[in-house]
């Protein structure tokens, strides 16, 4: 049986997100090494080769450096469409920027004159994630980022347009900070569903710190309202892998796989090597998701089954 062994890539790597287009997966993550989106395609979901920047060209009203959290979704095999948190000049804040392009890996450029959303008198609107749900309508999950200027932070939801560029209806509040483990902040969120349920992942507290972990809640509809689960966290520090947190999740070979970011043990929040991918399974029992990780051991690819 063939194996491999956390973490995937060992290079810088933040708030991941990884889709897939024909035969090869694509992972976007926050700005590092130069580029504002990086891009990397995989094969295999372990195998990563970084394949330049998705979105080399930022909106004239926005400014370089706090290119964070992209997230793509497909509207068709020629229609793609980017979420990504920018540092909007006119309000100061982080704002959330859409972007389009013809191919999975770009280049993207972005729609309109201005951001999407952005929540300036919350601290602004960052980790956006869109969400297909099976009848076809498209959700936008993110948060405010009241942490910013020491208010709460939302988790928020609201209804796209069917091209994915447009809010519509009123945006829903689906829950904020409230656990000890939770700190000051929750982020990172995506929508997921398994066997007809709706789960609502995201990460809390300090991403710097090993106190970052991840949670889920159980949400009636994609605006709420949603139910943090008692279990949570669901994925902690442990072995070498400190701050596990802002995953995404894909299904392959009818296996369930988180991808995640996670510093090195004892370097968390040190500019080198930075928040390396991890990869690890998600089982489900009793409707409730277990996450098989960190794991450091050597454990089945994705296509393999055990």
């Amino acid at each position: 049986m063939r194996t491999f062994t956390n973490p995937v890539y060992a290079g810088d790597a933040p708030d991941p997100q990884a889709f897939r287009a024909g035969d090869t997966w694509y992972l976007v993550h926050t700005n590092a090494g130069g580029r504002n989106v990086p891009v990397m395609t995989s094969p295999d979901l372990v195998t990563w080769t970084p394949h330049g920047d998705a979105f080399p060209k930022l909106p004239d009203w926005a400014d370089a450096g706090k290119t964070w959290a992209p997230e793509v979704i497909a509207l068709s095999d020629n229609a793609f469409v980017m979420y990504v948190t920018v540092a909007d000049r006119a309000s100061g804040r982080q704002c959330v920027a859409v972007a389009t392009a013809t191919a999975p890996g770009g280049p993207y450029t972005a729609a309109g004159t201005g951001p999407l959303l952005c929540q300036a008198d919350l601290g602004g609107s960052i980790d956006a994630g869109p969400f297909r749900d099976t009848d076809g309508s498209l959700y936008l999950v993110w948060k405010n980022d009241g942490n910013a200027i020491g208010v709460d932070t939302w988790i928020y939801a609201q209804r796209l347009s069917a091209d994915g560029l447009r809010l519509e209806g009123a945006a829903a509040k689906l829950l904020r900070q409230t656990e000890p483990w939770e700190g000051r902040v929750v982020e990172g969120p995506f929508l997921w569903r398994h066997n007809g349920k709706l789960y609502l992942f995201y990460a809390a507290n300090d991403y710097g710190s090993a106190d970052y972990a991840e949670g889920y809640a159980v949400c009636d509809t994609p605006l709420g309202p949603c139910v943090k689960a008692p279990e949570n966290p669901v994925l902690v520090s442990r072995d070498t892998a400190s701050g596990p947190g802002h995953a995404s999740m894909v299904e392959h070979a009818g296996r369930t796989w988180l991808l995640y970011h996670a510093w090195p043990k004892g370097a968390e929040g040190a500019v080198s090597p930075g928040r390396q991918l991890w990869l690890d399974e998600v089982t489900w029992a009793d409707g409730r998701p277990v996450v098989h990780g960190p794991t450091s051991a050597p454990q089945p690819l994705p296509e393999e089954r055990r």
